[in-house]
């Protein structure tokens, strides 16, 4: 077996060194299950992905996500940031859209460019899941926060689109930056919920050119505190345009992340709650930062 090239970009970025890392290795589909685990570990960013076919199937690429500790059906960052690769190293020319082919179905890509360079990508998530709110009680303790922290105009509501995470409005910039996962408490707490990963957000910000910051815990994919996750704000997108929280269904607007843990990061978020559909877009810019291979 030849050895294994990636790349390592930054996503979600607002230059380089900050966003959410990844690594993406190319060419990945004569790799087996363990070596990509293995891989993914000895990276140990919050995921890497895995391009498994370097042709079209299906009118996309197939790609296998990995935390350092188990697989994943589908991941926001690793998505733009896989794209991007595939654009830059496999088809070397400007094109307009890239679809991956995850366990959760096809997630297409599209690209804008700029001075001839990949600029925002957005991703097109899948149609958002609702599930029953969570009562205050169960989560306060968790996250380390007072009850009266949390907004209680708006639910503590599991979303999905794709992968599933717990949404919870918090009142303030404090209150978000004081949140800390009760690791004694959360595994028993969230165990038979539909989520586990838990987003907390609120309308104060550093930058006041942003209209959200959030933070993102994932312990339950090994990862204590994610700095930038296109999942989980999809989550949120389609969150905040069911419950009107801009006061419409319809909301086209950017988020900080990642601040607390020294990665800052920038996402754009767009959706329109129906009834019937709920449409739901992730953007942000990818920067590279390194490449190589891996021997095998």
């Amino acid at each position: 077996m030849s050895n294994i090239p990636f790349v390592i970009l930054d996503v979600f970025a607002t230059g380089k060194y900050t966003g959410n890392q990844l690594a993406v290795c190319l060419d990945a589909g004569d790799l087996t299950d363990l070596q990509m685990q293995q891989i993914a570990r000895e990276i140990n960013f919050s995921e890497t992905t895995f391009v498994t076919s370097s042709t079209l199937v299906n009118g996309g690429y197939n790609t296998r996500i990995f935390t350092p500790t188990t697989e994943l059906p589908f991941a926001g960052h690793p998505t733009l940031g896989t794209a991007f690769a595939i654009q830059q190293e496999l088809i070397r020319s400007q094109i307009e859209r890239v679809n991956l082919n995850y366990q959760v179905g096809q997630i297409p890509v599209d690209l804008n460019y700029v001075d001839d360079e990949p600029d925002i990508l957005w991703m097109h998530q899948q149609q958002p899941k609702f599930y029953d709110p969570i009562p205050v009680e169960i989560l306060a303790d968790v996250i380390g926060v007072n009850p009266t922290d949390i907004d209680s105009g708006y639910p503590i509501e599991p979303v999905s689109t794709g992968l599933p995470f717990i949404v919870m409005p918090l009142k303030n910039l404090a209150a978000v930056s004081q949140a800390k996962l009760n690791l004694d408490l959360y595994d028993r707490a969230v165990a038979n919920l539909p989520a586990q990963a838990i987003l907390v957000f609120c309308p104060e910000t550093i930058d006041p050119d942003r209209q959200l910051h959030v933070r993102v815990f994932t312990e339950c994919f090994g990862i204590p505190e994610d700095p930038a996750t296109g999942s989980a704000n999809g989550c949120l997108a389609a969150y905040l345009a069911k419950h009107q929280y801009f006061g419409s269904p319809k909301i086209d607007i950017t988020v900080e992340q990642g601040v607390e843990i020294g990665r800052a990061s920038l996402l754009y978020l767009r959706a329109q709650y129906t009834l019937a559909h709920c449409p739901v877009s992730i953007g942000g810019r990818v920067i590279k930062i390194a490449q190589g291979e891996f021997i095998l």
